[in-house]
Formats: C-alpha cells, sequence, structure tokens
C-alpha cells in the first residue's frame, strides 16, 4: 500500500466525492427512465438480462442479482402474469426451469431498450470516446487492484471491471 501525503489524500477524498455524485446523478436519470416505462429496476434488469442472454434458470437469474429464492420466484410470477415471460422445462432436468421472454415480452422490450439505451448514451455524451476509453481504463484499474489487493480473485470472465 502507498502512504499519501496530506495533498495526495486531499484529492483522493475529492475524487471519491465526485464519483459517487456523478453515479448519484447517473443512476438517478436511469431510475427515472425505468420508471416511465413503469417498471421496477430490478424487473428491468431481470427483462434486459433475458433479452440479452436468452432463456436462463430461475437458480442463475436469482444468482446473477443477489436475490433470494422466494423473491425470485414472486418476481417471475409477476412478469409471467404480465405476459413478459415464461416458464419453461430444461430437457433432461424436470426439477429446473427456464425463464424466457414471451413474444409480448420481446417486442415489449424491443419497443423500450433502445430508447433506454439512448437516454445512457444522452448522459455521457459530455465525454468524448477517448475519454470513455480512458475512464474504463482507470476504473478497471482501481477496481481490479482492490479485488486482488483484498485476495478476492474469483474472477468469473464477466467484464465486471
Amino acid at each position: 500500500m502507498t502512504e499519501r501525503d496530506a495533498e495526495g489524500k486531499e484529492l483522493d477524498l475529492k475524487l471519491i466525492r465526485v464519483i459517487r455524485n456523478m453515479v448519484k446523478e447517473l443512476y438517478g436519470s436511469l431510475e427515472r427512465d425505468i420508471d416511465s416505462y413503469g417498471l421496477s429496476g430490478e424487473t428491468f434488469q431481470i427483462l434486459e438480462f433475458l433479452y440479452n442472454k436468452g432463456p436462463q434458470p430461475i437458480q442463475k437469474i436469482s444468482d446473477t442479482f443477489s436475490i433470494p429464492s422466494g423473491s425470485i420466484t414472486y418476481v417471475v410470477d409477476k412478469l409471467e402474469k404480465k405476459g413478459f415471460v415464461e416458464r419453461l422445462p430444461i430437457p433432461g432436468d424436470r426439477r429446473k426451469t427456464n425463464v424466457t421472454l414471451t413474444a409480448e415480452g420481446r417486442s415489449y422490450f424491443d419497443n423500450i431498450f433502445p430508447r433506454h439505451v439512448q437516454t445512457i448514451s444522452d448522459n455521457l455524451s459530455f465525454a468524448t470516446d477517448g475519454e470513455k476509453l480512458e475512464l474504463i481504463h482507470v476504473l478497471k484499474k482501481i477496481g481490479y487492484g482492490i479485488k486482488n489487493r483484498e485476495g478476492n480473485t474469483n474472477n468469473d470472465g464477466s467484464d465486471s471491471f
């Protein structure tokens, strides 16, 4: 660990405040956008996951979003009642089911997802592509540095940082 002088520590504190405030504004904007579609953030995440990754076992959805098994059943039930998803048996394992988008769910997400992506692009339009690439690099460097320092080297292959 590197010992920082007073000026360096003050810079670190300023950076944390700026990141916290930016994330608050960014996520507030995204939450308002998701709310405008009549969805909760959790529901939107699940629909987006199924939209981009295809059918998924309920347990995988639960694990991905850290939703307890009792709660994920409730959320999937609600999405099923809205006609957005359906449960399909997993061939060869009668105990498990996949959750998949229905034609109605896919059509609905085909309509709202491009608008959500545009909101994201609008929010990030204040930085150039070069600045975004540099920011991605720096944030990954910090994220992986913390993860490795704390001994959490479980890298699941995702692009989490």
